[in-house]
């Protein structure tokens, strides 16, 4: 019986034309600590973008969820570069998009491409963009440009200067 079920599954993924296994995105986000006299957690925005500059996902935007009467979405316009892509668009919260901000140190992030937030891509020329901001803060953006699907396990990585640390994509063929 079981190898009756194996046999269908491999036809009907063989007809179909889907891949075995999708590939996927592990994205590691560093927030280093900072001495400054007023500390708030950043607001954190990770999506990808196509060569020609628009969003192919938004993929996490950490922010004050839980500010009374939303006011913590009133700073989202902060991450300048993310909100003229798309947050000025988007109505939050968005469910697997949105989460709460996150305290200094290093954050993991998994994506499995066909499962939101992470739709199935063409293949293409992609960059992963963070972009951190803080209220009485500053603001910067971290690109890595990767070629997708990936044909092989592969690891990239990109050091931000200020709001934020070391930051690491990870392919998944």
């Amino acid at each position: 019986m079981t190898s009756t079920v194996s046999r269908f599954t491999v036809a009907l993924t063989a007809v179909a034309g889907l891949p075995a296994v999708a590939g996927g995105l592990n994205v590691g986000v560093e927030l280093p600590r900072l001495e400054v006299a007023e500390y708030h957690r950043p607001y954190v925005a990770v999506w990808l973008e196509r060569a020609d500059g628009s969003v192919a996902a938004n993929l996490s935007v950490w922010y004050e969820v839980k500010k009374r009467d939303a006011e913590g979405a009133k700073w989202l316009k902060d991450m300048r570069q993310w909100w003229r892509r798309s947050g000025r668009e988007l109505s939050v919260p968005i469910d697997g998009v949105t989460q709460p901000t996150k305290p200094a140190g290093k954050h993991a992030l998994s994506f499995s491409e066909g499962s939101n937030p992470l739709p199935k891509l063409e293949p293409g020329q992609y960059k992963l963009q963070i972009e951190a901001a803080r209220e009485v803060g500053g603001r910067e953006l971290v690109s890595i440009p990767f070629d997708w699907p990936a044909k092989q396990a592969t690891s990239l990585t990109a050091q931000g200067k200020t709001e934020l640390g070391e930051i690491k994509l990870e392919l998944k063929p």
